[in-house]
């Protein structure tokens, strides 16, 4: 049994238009409802408390149960928790548009407002936040240069960089590493990097302004606590942008370079919606797969039963690959916009509001999934998760994700037959409102 039943028991940014990195509102600014249309109000929320990723499993529960649509003025969303009501708003992109996906929770402040404003940062959602009929052209560019000829041609280079990865970690004799140091925060980012032409020294930058970006859209932070990453978002955007122009002066073969190629080959796709794709992949193509990688090791290699059918049968690793997703996914929520007055389980959404859907309650939603607070890697319909959305946002990146996360634990499980996770229950988590990221591993691991 994992850590996280205790108590109770896309990516890639091209899953989720408008508003998308404006700062102009509150990510969820809706209309406050009615006294009539809301649910009933519950002071505490029923322990439900949106940055907070430690545990927030046993709130998911009491909220599916009790008010699985619940007003949440704290972020003024309504917060929805069951499996089935999610899938149907994802599924409805015309009445619950995803314009405010990437639109930060909080009102950007005044002095980063004028550091981005002056620094030329136009940025904009790559796919996640825009909508039919800009998204079906855009997707549809990118999805014929994002090919699984691309992925093959990267294999055995993800394979080769994880085993150099966990050789320097076992070669350091002390039987202890930290999986996110160690491992899972270099690959995936080296792996994005390789893949739209970027020179892969540069993992520290493009992490640093990783980190700012997911502060800056999901963050809890202050107009002063802003400043320093509305800097480096500066810098981000820059670098999008002179990939943009390096391809177009000099070819190669890479995503962007493929893009530029079909630009003028006739595709209708511009410089800045191009550059807009490598603002999302760059973040989210590596930020969601290291959580993944790192929360995989987290779960798997705690029980050591779990970890032992891995290193006996690898071929059980894509099916736990899928349960970790279910059970503990990197993003365990996302947002929408109603574009009219709707309804979710019978409680009115006013047009204009903002919904939370919390993938993470859903993914432990007991209408769907047998006895969801056991983490089983055996379980028959893991794969219906919806950790990569559901419908036309459907993370285009996920097979790329799956793939470095399966090389990963192939190489774990041959190389470290006898992992252990150090105290599980005792991994902290970033503030967020969307993605849970474990802070470290630490493992240890015997001869």
């Amino acid at each position: 049994m994992s850590p996280e039943t205790q108590g109770t028991g896309c990516p890639f940014g091209f899953g989720t238009q408008a508003g998308a990195d404006t700062g102009t509102a509150p990510a969820g600014a809706g209309h406050a409802p009615s006294a009539a249309n809301a649910t009933t109000h519950n002071a505490t929320h029923h322990g439900y408390e949106p940055f907070q990723m430690k545990n927030p499993f046993p709130a998911y529960a009491a909220l599916r149960a009790e008010e699985p649509v619940m007003w949440d003025e704290r972020i003024g969303m309504f917060v929805v928790t069951r499996y089935d009501d999610i899938k149907a708003v994802f599924d409805d992109w015309e009445t619950f548009s995803s314009e405010n996906a990437q639109a930060p929770v909080r009102k950007r402040g005044p002095q980063a407002t004028q550091i981005m404003n002056e620094g030329g940062f136009t940025a904009y959602s790559g796919l996640s936040a825009r909508i039919p009929p800009e998204h079906t052209r855009i997707r549809g560019i990118v999805q014929k240069a994002f090919t699984p000829r691309r992925f093959k041609v990267l294999e055995p280079f993800i394979r080769q960089n994880v085993a150099d990865r966990l050789d320097a970690m076992i070669a350091k004799g002390t039987d202890h590493g930290e999986i996110v140091k160690d491992l899972a925060y270099e690959v995936p980012t080296i792996t994005i990097l390789t893949l739209i032409g970027e020179d892969i020294s540069r993992i520290d930058d493009y992490k640093r302004w990783s980190d700012s970006r997911a502060a800056m859209t999901w963050g809890d932070m202050t107009d002063e606590e802003q400043i320093p990453h509305a800097h480096n978002l500066v810098e981000y955007w820059q670098a999008c942008l002179a990939l943009v122009a390096k391809a177009h002066a000099e070819g190669g073969d890479n995503l962007v370079a493929d893009l530029v190629q079909a630009q003028k080959d006739g595709a209708e796709i511009s410089d800045h919606e191009i550059a807009s794709v490598c603002y999302s992949l760059l973040f989210a193509g590596h930020e969601t797969t290291t959580t993944l990688i790192s929360n995989a090791v987290r779960l798997l290699a705690a029980d050591a039963t779990i970890w032992a059918q891995l290193v006996e049968d690898p071929k059980k690793i894509p099916g736990a690959i899928d349960e970790v997703l279910r059970y503990s996914g990197s993003i365990v929520a996302w947002r929408r916009k109603a574009t009219k007055d709707a309804e979710i389980a019978g409680v009115k959404i006013p047009e204009g509001s903002g919904v939370l859907l919390v993938m993470g309650s859903a993914n432990r939603d007991e209408s769907k999934f047998e006895d969801p607070e056991l983490f089983d890697i055996a379980r028959p319909n893991a794969r219906e998760h919806l950790s990569f959305g559901f419908g036309i946002h459907y993370c285009l990146g996920n097979m790329l994700a799956k793939l470095q996360a399966k090389i990963a634990l192939e190489e774990m499980t041959a190389k470290l037959p006898h992992l252990t996770v150090d105290d599980p229950e005792s991994i902290e988590f970033r503030e967020n409102l969307s993605f849970r990221v474990p802070i470290a591993v630490p493992v240890s691991w015997t001869e």
